[in-house]
């Protein structure tokens, strides 16, 4: 599937579209106001920091508990929850007086029930759409998550020079609730991909399964680490430039979107995989420049070319599902999400520290020098890494493995 105009006459991808735009937005405008917020009231670049992208450390927690549900439960019904759960938690951090203490509590609670929201958003896109329009309809996905940065990050910073922090919260929960309504009454109910009960044992079985793959654990690693100190770099926006930073994050989020655009629509198939390394060195060299504490054009400018490197992610997403069956494409995509957000909020946590010690430029320069070595080193393991042989009944890459299913 090489056409926009295929990919959205594909039943249900418009209305999955809508909902998740409605989600993304509401994640965009909520956690800048947060971040807003938990600076004003601190001035602490780690805390801001930790408030932003720290609830994606909690992932890592519910991951060991609730990732086998990706693929046990049914999708419409816990995208429709996740979603309004989201709502209830932003409006209750809008609440007055609430402590710092409370506002992380809320945010390891929505940490925790996010775990399960990635690997069953992907893989119902996986089931949506026909094996040959993944890519093309996965960048479309990031292509629209990188325009509701742009749109959110750009409105919610307008929105807090014009109102409260608090009141941009209530915005964000009402985006939820509009998000859980488009699910609910755009999508239809479908039932789980496989068959037992969603349990920690599964949970475990299933990822020691993916795990135990070296190539898909060179994938794994290649999608975490090198996104995640980037991540790192974004989260210092804030302190380091306090009154643009909705600027920043939007000139990030176009980049990325450009980025998508040019991997899943004008990249042909055949040459995606050389475009791995390169996509993430790109990802991490323009934020170099912060060692000469730029000002805010110049950081811009730095912001949107490093983030076409986030187009590297397609590439190797793509390279993950040719290595995994298809009953644990929800599971291996969730895994993905979590060890990918729980690597972002190590590196938010650890840029903060850093440049709470030196400075929110020397944090990003030293996340940066990190996220680049990681790429070589990386490449470096990959090219002793033998082909391996495709199974009967299995697409090409895929390795022989058991299935991985409750017992009775």
């Amino acid at each position: 599937m090489r056409s926009y105009r295929t990919l959205f006459r594909t039943p249900e991808f418009t209305p999955f579209l809508l909902s998740f735009s409605a989600f993304a937005a509401a994640q965009t405008i909520g956690a800048l106001a947060l971040g807003t917020l938990v600076f004003r009231a601190t001035g602490s670049p780690l805390l801001s920091a930790v408030s932003m992208f720290g609830p994606q450390l909690a992932q890592l927690v519910g991951a060991t508990f609730l990732l086998s549900g990706a693929d046990r439960l049914p999708p419409r019904a816990i995208l429709s929850g996740l979603a309004l759960a989201f709502a209830a938690g932003t409006a209750l951090l809008a609440l007055p007086g609430l402590p710092v203490g409370a506002v992380f509590a809320v945010l390891l609670v929505q940490g925790l029930i996010a775990s399960l929201g990635g690997g069953v958003r992907a893989g119902l896109l996986n089931e949506i759409l026909p094996k040959d329009g993944y890519v093309l309809g996965r960048s479309v996905f990031n292509m629209l998550w990188g325009l509701m940065q742009v749109a959110g990050f750009a409105t919610g910073g307008a929105l807090l020079a014009l109102l409260t922090p608090r009141t941009c919260l209530l915005l964000a929960a009402a985006l939820y609730v509009l998000s859980a309504l488009a699910t609910r009454l755009g999508l239809t109910a479908r039932p789980p991909r496989s068959s037992g009960r969603p349990s920690v044992s599964a949970t475990w079985r299933t990822n020691a399964l993916l795990w135990s793959s070296r190539p898909r654990r060179l994938t794994y690693l290649g999608l975490w680490i090198p996104n995640g100190l980037v991540v790192g770099c974004e989260s210092l926006y804030v302190s380091y430039a306090p009154g643009a930073a909705g600027t920043l994050f939007a000139c990030g989020a176009l980049g990325m979107f450009l980025g998508d655009v040019a991997v899943g629509r004008l990249v042909p198939p055949a040459l995606r995989p050389r475009l791995a390394v390169p996509l993430r060195l790109l990802l991490a060299a323009p934020y170099l420049v912060f060692v000469l504490r730029p000002g805010v054009e110049l950081s811009a400018v730095a912001a949107s070319v490093a983030s076409v490197g986030f187009g590297a992610s397609l590439v190797l997403q793509e390279r993950l599902m040719s290595l995994t069956p298809d009953d644990l494409a929800g599971q291996a995509l969730g895994l993905h999400f979590v060890g990918m957000s729980t690597l972002q909020g190590v590196s938010a946590a650890l840029a903060g520290m850093v440049a709470q010690l030196t400075s929110p430029a020397a944090a990003m320069t030293v996340l940066a020098v990190g996220s680049v070595t990681v790429t070589l080193a990386l490449a470096a393991l990959d090219r002793y890494e033998e082909p391996q042989p495709a199974v009967p009944g299995t697409r090409p890459g895929v390795l022989s493995e058991p299935a991985a299913t409750d017992r009775p």
